[in-house]
């Protein structure tokens, strides 16, 4: 008999689908706090300042912290990150979101330098998770994906820190912050949270439609340009270079056309779901609709930069808040989690398909509300439109609403009697695989 050598243990990952779908369940209380807040009277929410900080650092990285350790270790075919660590990662970034927007809402500089500080201990958590995962993985180790998060986690560690100088009262930060807040602007919104988005897109989008997974040209030069160019329009603020700031920009627009083209590309060599349907379609047409905002909200903002350089005077996130906040990071959310809670959360497969039912409600309905309202905003803001900003916030509010409580609802499916919910039993374990691909 020849000795095969010892047996792997295989892959558990019921723990791991737990924290990420308790995860979520923490970045949708963010979305609740985001939707409350844009309600509240100008001075203070800070004009867009609470709402945005509260869907991006807050909603939006939470749900990063809780999703792509998943998403590495599954693509690795690694084992799943310490649980003590993942939990600890997201109490970070969720703590450090709210104490600083809370802090700067409340005019509490040590409050919200205290946030900052636990922020960016988080981001660096995640960092060290990932390179953990990665180091235990049975398949290639290296590729075009990891790079991309890296990218997108230096990005947002600069980003924030001199968020949190300029907050701690720190005398340098405060002298240069015209010029520093456009470039804090960029790296955290292009260069963290929209980066990290695209590369879950290049795996997540061919997923829900069915297809192969693949790494197009397309890609390639979507995650290139989309890596590279915030932080040279960033750079081009800090140093005061018009053709830095205007190249940075330039390379930001290629990113965003070949994210649209391999949007395009995916599309046409979808699969055709037979069960489900409502379901399939909200998820594939809120993650196509969020991916058609960025590119949006990107033709406006590196728009100003070709046209005022790296003048601060000439940023402002106003103008692109509803395209880039609502229509691509807040609908991507709530399209991915539509997709993620009954493919890869906790519990068997009758518990997803109730999931499934609960969540493609009024499917159509909340996909319309939400981009109808996205072009209200988009348009009424900058033209100072009051009936469209009304009009749009409503219809936002509703549809985001909706989703979150449809969310809240499939979390608690099955939690009566005899049934499953978050705390259930899960599938069977993986078996450890030799081989597998990240992506190069």
């Amino acid at each position: 008999m020849i000795s095969m050598g010892p047996r792997r243990e295989p892959i558990r990952r019921d723990t791991d689908r737990r924290i990420t779908a308790a995860g979520l369940a923490v970045s949708a209380t963010f979305l609740v706090l985001a939707i409350g807040s844009a309600f509240l009277p100008a001075p203070e929410r800070r004009g867009t300042w609470l709402p945005v900080h509260l869907a991006l650092p807050g909603a939006a990285t939470v749900a990063i912290g809780a999703v792509l350790p998943f998403f590495i270790a599954a693509l690795a075919a690694a084992r799943p990150g310490r649980p003590a660590v993942r939990i600890a990662v997201l109490g970070l970034l969720a703590s450090g979101a709210l104490a600083v927007s809370g802090g700067v809402g409340l005019g509490s500089g040590p409050l919200a330098t205290a946030g900052g500080l636990l922020f960016i201990a988080g981001l660096v958590g995640l960092g060290w998770l990932l390179v953990s995962i990665l180091g235990g993985a049975l398949g290639p180790q290296r590729g075009l994906l990891p790079r991309a998060y890296a990218a997108a986690i230096a990005n947002v560690i600069v980003g924030a820190s001199l968020a949190t100088l300029y907050v701690a009262g720190w005398g340098p930060v405060l002298a240069t912050w015209a010029g520093l807040k456009p470039a804090h602007a960029w790296l955290n919104v292009f260069g963290f949270v929209g980066l990290v988005i695209s590369a879950t897109l290049v795996h997540l989008y061919p997923t829900v439609l069915g297809t192969r997974i693949a790494l197009r040209r397309s890609v390639r030069l979507a995650l290139g340009g989309l890596s590279v160019g915030p932080a040279g329009v960033a750079l081009g603020y800090l140093l005061g270079s018009d053709p830095v700031a205007r190249a940075g920009a330039l390379i930001v627009l290629v990113g965003a056309a070949a994210l649209l083209s391999f949007i395009g590309q995916a599309h046409r060599a979808r699969g055709r779901w037979t069960t489900d349907a409502a379901w399939h379609r909200f998820s594939s047409w809120s993650l196509a609709a969020g991916a058609a905002w960025y590119a949006v909200g990107i033709v406006l903002a590196a728009a100003r930069i070709l046209g005022s350089g790296a003048d601060p005077a000439g940023w402002t996130i106003d103008p692109v808040a509803a395209p880039l906040v609502t229509g691509f990071v807040l609908q991507v959310l709530v399209g991915s989690w539509t997709h993620l809670l009954p493919a890869v959360g906790p519990g068997d497969q009758p518990l997803h398909a109730r999931q499934r039912a609960v969540l493609a409600t009024a499917a159509q309905a909340r996909f319309v509300a939400l981009n109808a309202g996205v072009t209200l905003l988009a348009i009424g803001l900058p033209a100072g439109l009051t009936p469209f900003v009304i009009a749009g916030a409503l219809a936002t509010a509703g549809a985001l609403s909706a989703s979150v409580g449809l969310f809240a609802r499939a979390l608690l499916v099955g939690s009566g009697r005899g049934g499953r919910s978050l705390l259930g039993t899960d599938p069977p374990a993986e078996p450890a695989r030799q081989t597998g691909q990240v992506g190069r």
